[in-house]
């Protein structure tokens, strides 16, 4: 038990060196960055929803996906659209080697490869979960004066397959991103901020 007690301490490690990866997005786009394990923290949540919303879907299996979708990435890195153009990776390799001396390595490579095989539910969610997430990202960008992301944000929305997904592409890109916490803009609060100053003195 002792070798798989520290092939799961790797493992754990090696989960996070994610968030040392950097998404190679940002890099043609020329504005934003982002982590691999922030991708995926947002993704996760976004397959929550979304498998909330069609109801007819295995939660847990979702989760999973979305958790795990870029796990190789940190063994091979992120490459995108150009890249991927001329370069080729062996992700199966990685999960592979970073899935033998795990007790639940077996279970990994499952969910990912019924998320490559693209034929469950479970599995479209989650991709929309990884679409979804990159349109958010690029719809932050557009708010924020990037009028180039707003060129990539029709083949992003194209790739929605779910119902449920197509619905919050759609509000997504109707909505500022700052929205959530902004909305009552004009609201006399943001003036008077209940008659206090900046450091919350009257």
């Amino acid at each position: 038990m002792a070798d798989k007690t520290t092939a799961i301490v790797d493992f754990l490690f090696e989960v996070g060196i994610l968030s040392q990866t950097p998404r190679s997005w940002p890099h043609f786009l020329g504005s934003g960055k982002q982590s691999v394990a922030e991708h995926l923290n947002r993704a996760t949540y976004i397959g929550y929803v979304l498998a909330s919303m069609e109801g007819d879907v295995d939660m847990a299996k979702v989760l999973q996906m979305c958790l795990f979708h870029d796990l190789a990435e940190g063994r091979t890195s992120d490459l995108n659209y150009v890249h991927q153009k001329y370069t080729s990776v062996d992700e199966q390799k990685a999960i592979d080697e970073l899935a033998d001396p795990l007790p639940f390595g077996e279970n990994i490579r499952t969910i990912l490869h019924e998320y490559e095989e693209r034929e469950s539910k479970e599995s479209i969610v989650a991709k929309d979960a990884d679409n979804l997430e990159f349109i958010l990202s690029l719809k932050e960008q557009t708010d924020i004066g990037n009028t180039r992301s707003k060129t990539w944000l029709p083949s992003a929305v194209a790739r929605i397959k779910t119902k449920s997904g197509k619905k919050l592409a759609k509000k997504i890109l109707e909505t500022d991103s700052d929205h959530w916490w902004f909305a009552d803009k004009d609201s006399e609060w943001w003036i008077t901020r209940n008659g206090k100053d900046a450091h919350g003195k009257k």
